[in-house]
């Protein structure tokens, strides 16, 4: 049987790996599901939480701020 091919961007983390892509815990990514704090989707397998790679990577970009910055005139 062979294995399917899935889109990079549809591959799921654990809560463990998308903690640490994120630079935060565990612990944090289970109070924002639980308190809704942040528009950050994840998927139930089971008791198991999944964050989706490309969930991931729009958050990231949701939450990117530009710099402060100003030009010299």
């Amino acid at each position: 049987m062979a294995i399917p091919v899935i889109d990079p961007a549809e591959q799921l983390f654990s809560r463990s790996e998308a903690a640490k892509f994120l630079g935060v815990t565990e612990h944090t990514l289970a109070v924002w599901a639980c308190n809704k704090r942040y528009a950050l989707p994840y998927v139930k397998v089971g008791r198991l939480v999944k964050y989706r790679y490309a969930d991931l990577l729009a958050f990231v970009q949701r939450n990117t701020e530009q710099g402060g910055a100003h030009a010299a005139n």
